[in-house]
């Protein structure tokens, strides 16, 4: 007899990890919301191709500071150079929010091009990568679930509705450069 597999057992090593020490039941999900929480692509494109809606980013905070401690993550020491983002993907025609993002990102290790255009243009990071034709690695560390809070208002949901999230680490040359964390609520995408 064979045996069944789990939904887990189809997914990269990092990403069971992740979903397995999260409460995150991934069979209650639909499949585009497994595809989001782990996928290694643009997300981005993925929500155009889904919406079938052109995705703007609105930045809701930026900012460069030094670091107040080791940030293990990115693999920087304390007083390194980060640049702190927060922003909602939303869709250019119906102006609704569809994900929020934070990032944590080693400005030192991007490239001039990518660096200018995160301070300077509303686009999202992933393209600015794909732009610059930069060869990077996803690495998937969490996978969570959460009370909406505060990123409530942006959805138009209850603080106490639950979001989906993930944090992952992108590395380039074999250094990390950013994290980032990606947030939508859990009703949203359902198949």
């Amino acid at each position: 007899m064979v045996k069944a597999r789990q939904t887990t057992d189809l997914l990269r090593t990092d990403l069971q990890q992740s979903l397995a020490a999260s409460a995150i039941d991934v069979r209650k999900l639909s499949v585009f919301q497994r595809i989001l929480l782990t996928t290694d692509g643009m997300v981005t494109e993925m929500l155009e191709a889904y919406l079938q809606e052109h995705m703007v980013v609105s930045k809701l905070a930026q900012g460069e500071a030094r670091t107040a401690r080791v940030v293990t993550e990115l693999e920087l020491d304390e007083g390194d150079a980060i640049m702190h983002r927060a922003i909602l993907l939303t869709g250019e025609s119906s102006h609704r929010h569809h994900l929020y993002a934070e990032s944590a990102i080693a400005v030192d290790r991007l490239i001039k091009p990518i660096r200018d255009g995160l301070l300077n243009s509303r686009k999202p990071i992933g393209m600015l990568i794909q732009e610059n034709r930069l060869e990077t690695f996803r690495e998937i560390l969490v996978c969570e679930e959460e009370p909406a809070d505060d990123l409530a208002e942006y959805f138009g949901i209850s603080r106490d509705a639950l979001l989906l999230s993930r944090t992952y680490r992108v590395l380039a040359h074999g250094h990390a450069i950013m994290l980032i964390t990606e947030k939508f609520p859990e009703q949203f995408f359902m198949d």
